[in-house]
């Protein structure tokens, strides 16, 4: 696996796999890899002759009070894991690499990334839009993948995609959960044993759901008011919201004939977590 610091390299790299026919995969990441983002690589390898990878915690969608300094890095093990999957190429800029001194272009989805998790932490997805178009921008993959567990996150990126003819299909990979339901999340390492513990209300939640649905309760606010009460059961668990929306839209839903995500975002303890589900057409 070649790693490159450097913008240019990187392109450079990546221009030389193109020409020679290859199709390129990229997943993009910011580190403390667990389960969850070596099954995005396995997906970009079974699908494409190379396949890219970044690592890089972006600044610009954390907020003030958010966990920028302590976000859990762990580059030398996160490594010998892509090496392990047969990652070809890792980039892993520094900030001044992806935001040198002058640098003041963003990249928002108005609407959308106001949404969900967008609602709740201001500016969050205008950093994520504008680091992944930049990243599409120096790999300029085919094929981009992304994990269902961030719904919102793929419906904005996918709106970007289409609004600014961005030529790369992105490819949406199931959340990967441990035994017990929860969902793998490089802030998992935060949450102490008990808060481990009081963090499957989410997965709690969710299933409620599924389980009402799929037994014939279609109402919406029916729903959300029974993940509710399974989530107000774990009194160590701060609700910021339990939402059924359109997965594209990410407007809330008054039926669920067509389909629909369920999302939820808690925080436990000091961390803030989030999980969804998707609902089949009824």
């Amino acid at each position: 696996m070649r790693i490159f610091e450097q913008v240019s390299a990187m392109q450079q790299a990546c221009r030389e796999l193109r020409q020679t026919g290859t199709t390129l995969g990229f997943v993009p990441t910011m580190g403390a890899l667990h389960a969850g983002h070596l099954s995005l690589v396995r997906a970009a390898r079974a699908q494409c002759g190379a396949v890219a990878a970044s690592i890089f915690v972006n600044p610009l969608q954390f907020g003030p009070k958010e966990d920028l300094a302590r976000y859990p890095r762990s580059f030398e093990q996160d490594c010998r894991l892509l090496v392990s999957e047969g990652v070809d190429l890792l980039f892993a800029p520094t900030v001044e690499q992806m935001y040198p001194p002058g640098a003041v272009t963003v990249v928002h989805v108005e609407g959308l990334s106001e949404k969900l998790d967008g609602k709740s932490r201001p500016g969050h997805f205008r950093g994520v839009t504008t680091v992944v178009a930049k990243l599409f921008e120096i790999v300029r993959p085919q094929f981009a993948y992304f994990g269902q567990k961030d719904a919102a996150q793929l419906a904005v990126l996918r709106k970007m995609v289409r609004d600014l003819n961005i030529d790369v299909e992105i490819v949406a990979c199931p959340t990967i959960r441990e035994a017990d339901g929860i969902a793998m999340s490089s802030r998992n390492v935060y949450l102490s044993p008990d808060e481990r513990q009081q963090a499957l209300c989410l997965w709690r939640a969710l299933s409620r759901v599924r389980s009402l649905a799929a037994a014939g309760e279609h109402d919406p606010k029916k729903l959300i008011s029974a993940a509710r009460q399974t989530i107000a059961a774990e009194p160590g668990a701060q609700l910021d919201y339990i939402e059924i929306v359109d997965p594209d839209t990410l407007d809330p839903l008054n039926e669920l004939e067509h389909g629909a995500l369920v999302a939820v975002a808690c925080v436990v303890g000091k961390t803030r977590l989030i999980d969804n589900i998707l609902l089949p057409r009824y």
